[in-house]
């Protein structure tokens, strides 16, 4: 990756999570393009950009973000509201890594090599983590729908689809460390989930209960094991 590339997006880095208190956030949703912090927080992205490249001959590149910055944060603090926040802190972060990756090609004829995404291997990556999101979690409710303890259907404590997407996360950890080749990693995880749930199932006092989130927790794990080394072999 070419140096130029790499400075800038550590600029926009630092001055988007580091540089940027709690505070300034609330002073421009509350007072929108009246907040003087909104103009500040674009020019320290400007400064820090001649910081990071010693070098005040590229300006045309730090007043170029900069003022795509500016544009891209006013949108988003006039468009907010409590429905779209989340969805426009991705959208946000999205369109300032275009705007680098665009203006850096413009400005040192940089070029991202994408020829991996027409290999077999990206796709049959592709592939193995998409199973492993939303269709295993399917058929591993379709699996183990029958050994649900009474009452728990509903559990008031728990959050929502948290268990869902607790199961994502983990096999697609489990997916990654063995295709890099680290499979104590997976048993590090095992244990780790383990140890969060022993409590929870110590004090529950259901046989049924533990028997249960020991199969959906075997079953993840060994789905996502299954899938991952089927996937290391097609690659291989």
């Amino acid at each position: 990756m070419d140096i130029y590339l790499v400075k800038l997006i550590l600029a926009h880095l630092i001055g988007d999570f580091f540089l940027q208190p709690n505070s300034w956030v609330k002073d421009k949703e509350q007072k929108k393009l009246k907040s003087w912090k909104l103009y500040l927080h674009v020019g320290i992205h400007i400064v820090l950009i001649f910081l990071i490249f010693f070098d005040f001959s590229i300006w045309k590149v730090a007043l170029s973000i900069g003022g795509i910055h500016l544009v891209i944060d006013a949108l988003k603090i006039l468009l907010q509201n409590n429905k779209n926040t989340r969805i426009l802190f991705f959208i946000d972060q999205v369109l300032h890594f275009i705007t680098i990756i665009v203006i850096w090609h413009f400005a040192y004829k940089g070029r991202i090599n994408i020829s991996y995404i027409n290999e077999i291997n990206t796709w049959i990556i592709v592939s193995g983590l998409v199973f492993l999101t939303m269709p295993t979690s399917i058929v591993m409710r379709v699996i183990i729908a029958k050994w649900l303890p009474p009452n728990q259907s509903q559990t008031p404590q728990s959050l929502q689809n948290a268990g869902k997407y607790i199961g994502i996360l983990e096999r697609t950890l489990i997916f990654l460390f063995i295709l890099t080749n680290h499979f104590e990693a997976v048993g590090f995880l095992l244990g780790a989930k383990s140890i969060f749930r022993f409590g929870d199932l110590t004090k529950a006092h259901d046989i049924k209960l533990t028997e249960y989130v020991l199969i959906g927790t075997l079953l993840s794990f060994g789905i996502a094991i299954a899938v991952a080394m089927f996937c290391q072999n097609l690659i291989a």
